[in-house]
């Protein structure tokens, strides 16, 4: 919540809607693009969250995803490529007590703004991370991104891509996230949960997103995404709970020499002490980097939810305790002696 100065007088927070987040500019999307979606739930959270909407900040950098701020009616900056990240981290330093959200895309993020995404990850601001990815260059008309499968054919790869893609959800748990997550477009109840969870956890909050770009990479998460595969293809990851899928439920998933094995619940013996279960709170990230590597083997399913969820001291924090000792120990400080200091001379 946003600090009073003695000079406030409280007053009651006003009921906010959907409609209060919704500014007045035109939603320059493609018709279809999984970008309306996201926004939409945003919105339909935000009024939930207990926050006054002069206390939410919006940053984005480049690309469809980074013209979210300007549909939202609340506070934000839309600055340049890759570089939301360390504005977003100024405004935290500045002001702590702000909602802080960073909107990017998998091209923004992870390839000219690979290097501040990593550092922001591992510094643990308090600070709400949502990479909106579909595998492509949208803006710039279809490129092969960092998150484009090898082999991938667009214009700037006429001849497949050679590049191994990033997996978004590995590389923030490597960079030290202590909130990680990844969520879908088209699930709509699914995605404000995550939301909600990323927003209250203290920390840096990582969400991937799977988000349709229909006019360069139509149907890229479709088996993961469509009512028909959907459950073949997914599994949610709750914590305290065994990773079952399927139609039916009828599928688990075990530890078979460090490689993850789908089996049958209803065919043949075993023990339910077989199955994986899921805890998001573990503090070593073994399981978390498991879960994700699982993103990148053929048949098995893709974990949709929380991968890890754990408490870190914040950067803004530490900060804070930082200037504080620093001032007992030296006094306030004098900004003006600093400047004159030492070889230091005026010209008349």
């Amino acid at each position: 919540m946003r600090k009073r100065t003695f000079t406030e007088i409280p007053v009651a927070v006003p009921t906010l809607t959907k409609k209060n987040f919704e500014s007045d500019q035109d939603v320059r999307w493609c018709p279809g693009c999984g970008d309306y979606s996201i926004l939409s739930q945003t919105q339909r959270i935000l009024p939930d969250l207990g926050v006054p909407k002069e206390d939410f900040v919006f940053i984005s950098g480049i690309g469809c995803s980074s013209r979210f701020p300007y549909y939202m009616n609340a506070y934000g900056f839309h600055t340049i490529h890759g570089r939301a990240p360390t504005v977003a981290a100024g405004v935290k330093v500045a002001h702590p007590e702000l909602s802080v959200w960073v909107i990017t895309g998998d091209g923004d993020a992870l390839s000219i703004g690979g290097n501040h995404f990593i550092h922001l990850m591992r510094r643990n601001f308090d600070i709400n991370v949502l990479l909106f990815n579909n595998q492509i260059y949208g803006l710039t008309k279809g490129q092969y991104s960092p998150t484009s499968e090898q082999g991938k054919t667009t214009f700037s790869t006429p001849m497949g891509s050679l590049d191994n893609p990033f997996n978004p959800i590995s590389l923030a748990l490597a960079s030290g996230a202590t909130f990680v997550a990844r969520s879908l477009d088209r699930d709509p109840e699914h995605l404000r949960g995550v939301i909600k969870a990323a927003f209250e956890h203290k920390g840096t909050s990582f969400v991937e997103i799977y988000q349709n770009c229909n006019v360069y990479n139509d149907g890229a998460f479709f088996s993961f995404t469509e009512k028909e595969t959907k459950a073949e293809n997914t599994v949610f990851l709750e914590h305290g709970e065994p990773l079952v899928f399927g139609k039916d439920r009828d599928k688990g998933i075990r530890l078979n020499e460090f490689q993850p094995e789908v089996f049958s619940l209803t065919e043949g013996n075993y023990s339910p002490d077989e199955l994986i279960k899921h805890n998001q709170y573990a503090e070593n990230p073994t399981l978390a980097y498991f879960l994700a590597r699982m993103s990148v083997i053929p048949d098995v399913p893709h974990p949709i939810g929380v991968f890890r969820s754990i408490k870190h001291a914040c950067y803004e924090d530490l900060m804070a305790q930082q200037v504080e000792t620093a001032k007992r120990q030296r006094g306030e400080g004098d900004l003006e002696a600093l400047l004159n200091e030492a070889d230091t001379w005026r010209v008349e």
